[in-house]
């Protein structure tokens, strides 16, 4: 006889499921977007349908598909899997895993794969009670990270793994997403709902590459419009401020300050002021980039323009007494300025020669007294 209590709680709790889980792709055709690596001809989907997978990291922003990606191998694969978010587990739960899987494989019963969601949780000493295990094929590694695993992972775990790198994905490939979730029974609801075109763009456009966000916002314009037809309006009202891809305390803060600096360079003064309003937007600290900015007038422009180091100069005493958000005026001017000065790296390759000469050849001594004819000549150019 059925429990028709157990039955009711499934129901209740498919209810209650995010929209993006419950639509969660369960084979590999069904993952929308991240061509680059799940092409038919690429190395991860052979891995997965020939079911050799070896350890893998999948490293990319929220919402590209690492945990779908995950659950799909556990679909296609005859190994044991296990699934765990890194925060969630400990030293004692991954060493009995091992001891699980080294079972498995003594008894025939097959492999073992363990899933690490937000494996870059993990310390470097929890890291490496992995190490041993995958290296002798105890079990294998599936990893998901939205930080650097450079940064954020053993050396020796990155080297046992490969490492898969998502995109966000394109607002046509968000487009598609929507779509398929107004369609499939999983998705939406029981009751008839119309999303007009302007607002799947919307979503599309101010998910930011991101599918579980722009499927969070068609869940609560669902509920919120008790049937009503959702509109741009409701569309607007059902999704938050765009948020900017940015992380102060990782990688992503050098990567923007990079991006700045080389537009800088290049004269491109556009996308100098777009970078410049990523960051800014991003609630970065105005003295950190007016610091690069200083750096930069000598560096890259020096006596191309000496006036840089004036406007430089200036701008950071600006910044210190002033702050934001009236700052981001005094910044806009530098980098306008410094993106379209004449630019020469004069100054910096002439100390960089002077100081490896003196660090690689034979030392030249100083003279004791104050007589300029007996400084010693210095047989060097360093700057013309």
């Amino acid at each position: 006889m059925p429990n028709l209590f157990s039955e009711e709680a499934n129901k209740q709790r498919d209810v209650v499921r995010p929209l993006a889980d419950r639509l969660r792709p369960k084979a590999l055709d069904e993952v929308v977007g991240q061509c680059h690596v799940l092409a038919k001809d690429c190395l991860l989907p052979r891995m997965i349908t020939s079911d050799t997978l070896t350890s893998v990291i999948f490293w990319g922003p929220p919402g590209t598909g690492k945990t779908t990606l995950a659950h799909v191998i556990a679909n296609e694969t005859k190994a044991h899997f296990e699934s765990f978010n890194a925060a969630m587990i400990g030293v004692a739960d991954i060493r009995r895993i091992i001891e699980q899987a080294r079972t498995r494989l003594e008894q025939g019963t097959g492999r073992t794969m363990l899933f690490l969601d937000e494996i870059h949780r993990f310390s470097k000493s929890q890291q490496d009670v992995l190490l041993q295990a995958v290296e002798q094929g105890i079990l294998t590694l599936i990893g998901a990270t939205t930080e650097n695993p450079a940064y954020t992972l053993n050396n020796a775990l990155i080297s046992r793994s490969t490492v898969f790198e998502l995109e966000p994905l394109s607002e046509d490939e968000i487009i598609t997403v929507l779509r398929s979730a107004l369609q499939d029974k999983r998705g939406a609801v029981a009751v008839e709902v119309h999303v007009t075109e302007d607002a799947i763009h919307h979503w599309a456009k101010y998910a930011d590459g991101d599918a579980r966000r722009a499927l969070n916002a068609l869940s609560i314009a669902i509920g919120s419009a008790s049937g009503a037809p959702i509109d741009l309006e409701v569309a607007q009202t059902s999704i938050q401020k765009k948020a900017v891809r940015y992380d102060r305390l990782g990688d992503g803060h050098y990567d923007h300050a990079s991006a700045l600096i080389k537009s800088v360079r290049l004269g491109d003064t556009n996308g100098a002021l777009y970078w410049l309003a990523c960051m800014l937007e991003a609630g970065e600290d105005p003295r950190f980039i007016v610091r690069r900015m200083a750096i930069f007038a000598s560096e890259d422009i020096g006596l191309a323009d000496p006036r840089a180091m004036e406007q430089a100069a200036s701008a950071w005493s600006i910044v210190e007494r002033v702050g934001l958000p009236e700052c981001q005026l005094t910044l806009s001017q530098l980098v306008i300025y410094l993106a379209n000065a004449p630019k020469s790296r004069a100054v910096y390759d002439a100390i960089a020669k002077a100081r490896d000469d003196v660090s690689q050849q034979r030392s030249v001594v100083a003279p004791t007294n104050h007589d300029p004819d007996q400084l010693p000549k210095i047989n060097a150019v360093y700057f013309t």
